[in-house]
């Protein structure tokens, strides 16, 4: 099966600043290209940071409210250096978490989760920025025609992978949701069978009755 890689989804003209961009020209960046974190990168070009909105915001938070009504919350002190920073290198969360383009979905969205980041800049073999991927680019596996879906699992899992014809299982698929019917000659075929599909690029969920002609977990039944 041909699984879709980062770099089949990653955004590849990257806006970037340099540690030295100040503050007001990180908000014209973030606005004017309708994003919301920007890669900081070093003179070769490698990722040291990344700036998001988040980070630009502390500045606001830790002002006085007017009304007095909201106290100033407390800072620890990394969030206020943060608060006080008025360049990049200053207002950054580092170091950069990245990406290589030949990585699967599986991983880039693994790697995001136990990092706690919502985008990873993705960098080549000598470490310099050659795109970004964020959690609606994954996501976007999940558009795939159902259609397509079908046709992946009819030829790569069932046909190309174990060898079954079109009239051994049937497959039907409806906005991602694939259902399976048919017969196959072993029962331990049938998860493994359903555990492929669950692998196809835009499958939301496996089910259906696949039956059995011999049941090689108990050789004496019959399915």
């Amino acid at each position: 099966m041909q699984h879709r890689t980062i770099d089949d989804l990653m955004t590849r003209n990257v806006v970037r600043a340099r540690r030295e961009t100040p503050f007001k020209e990180l908000v014209r960046l973030l606005a004017e290209y309708d994003i919301t974190a920007i890669p900081v990168v070093d003179e070769l070009e490698h990722p040291v940071g990344v700036v998001s909105e988040a980070d630009l915001l502390r500045k606001s938070s830790d002002q006085a409210d007017p009304s007095g009504l909201v106290p100033v919350p407390h800072l620890e002190a990394w969030e206020r250096a943060k608060a006080e920073g008025a360049r990049a290198e200053e207002l950054m969360s580092a170091p950069a978490v990245c990406a290589r383009p030949e990585w699967s979905v599986v991983e880039a969205a693994r790697l995001m989760e136990t990092q706690d980041v919502k985008r990873l800049p993705v960098v080549d073999e000598a470490d310099r920025l050659v795109g970004i991927i964020s959690r609606g680019d994954l996501l976007r596996i999940f558009l795939r025609r159902d259609e397509a879906i079908r046709e992946e699992i009819n030829r790569d899992v069932l046909r190309d992978t174990l060898g079954l014809a079109r009239t051994d299982v049937t497959v039907d698929v409806h906005d991602g949701a694939v259902v399976l019917g048919g017969t196959v000659e072993h029962r331990g075929l049938v998860p493994v069978v359903e555990q492929l599909c669950r692998g196809v690029d835009g499958v939301v969920s496996v089910t259906g009755d696949i039956t059995f002609r011999q049941d090689d977990t108990h050789p004496t039944s019959a399915g």
